[in-house]
This record gives C-alpha cells, sequence and structure tokens, in this order.
C-alpha cells in the first residue's frame, strides 16, 4: 500500500502524532529496530505521553496498522480511478494509480503493514492480525469491479474474484520487497507493468502498461 507521509509530524494530539511518526519511522527503520525513543523524539511527545496513549510499543504497532488502514482508505476513496465508468477501466486505471506514487524516497512509498508483517509475522500475532485486515480489506475494496467487468465479458475461468483481487496486493508487496532490495524505484513499477499486462491479458484486451483507457 502508499505513501501519506510527514517526516515532520503534524500538530495534533500526542495520539495522532505518535501514530504519524509510527507510519514514517517505522517504514524507514522497521518496527523491531524503531524504540520508543525514536518515536517519541519524532513526534515531539513525552515517553510519559506515550504510556498515557499506548500500554506497549506492541500496542502502538496495532494502532498504527489501523491508523494505516484508515488513512490510505481515504487517499484511494477520492483518488481519481473510481471516474472511469466501465469496471475494468477502473481495475487498471487504480493499477496506473499505484504505480504513479511509487516515487520519492523508498520509505515513502512503500507498505507500513507489509514492512511490519514481515517482521512480526511469527512473533506478534495481534499486530500480524492487523496488518492482515489491512492487506485483505484494502484487496475487498477491488473486488466489486473486478466481478462487474468479469460479468460484462462473459469471463469464467478457474479463478476467483477474491483470489485475483488478493493478487494485485500480492505483486504490490514484492514490488516494495524488490525495491528496498535494490534501492530503485524503477523495479518497483516493471513489476506494476506486468500486472497490467497481465489483467488486460486476463480479460481479453487490447493495449500495453501505462494506458489504462478504452480496454
Amino acid at each position: 500500500m502508499p505513501r501519506p507521509t510527514k517526516t515532520s509530524p503534524e500538530r495534533g494530539d500526542a495520539r495522532q502524532r505518535l501514530l504519524e511518526a509510527a507510519r514514517d519511522v517505522i517504514r524507514q527503520k522497521g518496527f523491531a529496530a524503531t524504540s520508543v525513543d525514536d518515536l517519541c523524539r519524532a513526534a515531539e511527545v513525552t515517553k510519559g505521553a506515550f504510556f498515557h496513549q499506548f500500554k506497549s510499543k506492541d500496542a502502538l504497532g496495532v494502532a498504527a496498522a489501523q491508523f494505516w488502514s484508515e488513512t490510505t482508505g481515504a487517499l484511494f476513496a477520492s483518488a481519481p480511478f473510481h471516474e472511469h465508468e466501465d469496471p475494468l477501466e477502473r481495475v487498471l486505471a487504480y493499477l496506473e494509480f499505484r504505480r504513479s506514487i511509487i516515487g520519492g524516497e523508498t520509505y515513502e512509498y512503500t507498505c507500513l503493514v507489509g514492512t511490519m508483517t514481515q517482521e512480526v509475522h511469527a512473533t506478534t500475532p495481534d499486530i500480524r492480525e492487523a496488518c492482515a485486515e489491512s492487506i485483505f480489506g484494502h484487496a475487498a475494496t477491488l473486488e466489486f469491479d473486478i466481478a462487474a467487468a468479469a460479468e460484462k465479458r462473459g469471463l469464467a475461468g478457474d479463478w476467483t474474484v477474491e483470489s485475483l483481487a488478493r493478487h494485485t496486493q500480492a505483486v504490490l508487496q514484492g514490488a516494495f520487497i524488490l525495491a528496498k532490495a535494490s534501492g530503485d524505484p524503477e523495479i518497483a513499477r516493471e513489476s506494476v507493468d506486468h500486472l497490467i499486462r497481465y489483467v488486460r491479458l486476463l480479460f481479453g484486451v487490447e493495449g500495453t502498461a501505462g494506458n489504462s483507457s478504452s480496454p
């Protein structure tokens, strides 16, 4: 998932500032390497304020995953890909939108919940479950348009709407890992390009990545 970021958190209440700090610092350093002191410093709050809001760093991790879902959900809900009338155009424009926001520093476009999942999936079930809810919840937002596109084109196969929605997120999360490993956002973009080609081929339409019009 994308990319809202503030290297200097907005001046709000302590909880809001800590969540904004977690969003950015954990993507930069990872969950394990991020200390409570790091978060307090970035948010410009005291340790006492931290523990007034969150009983532990793990509790902050759960809240940060939920905050990520809320803020990125708002970003995607207002994104221009919804303006297309054809449902397949909306799916392809969603993928083009995801491609367009890959840029800047690596931490700015990579996914908080993906980052935390990779670290804590075997050790911290509460955070893992919050991250899963975020990732699978976002995938589910694509299901209506995928189903409508398949119905419109009379498409049937040995796949489900849910599995294709999940596959889009698998490619995006993998693309972020490759970008982290290489330090090159273009490698992430090329993975999204392949995903766009795949969706076009699956739905039997012509066109290339980088042009989602008139499928």
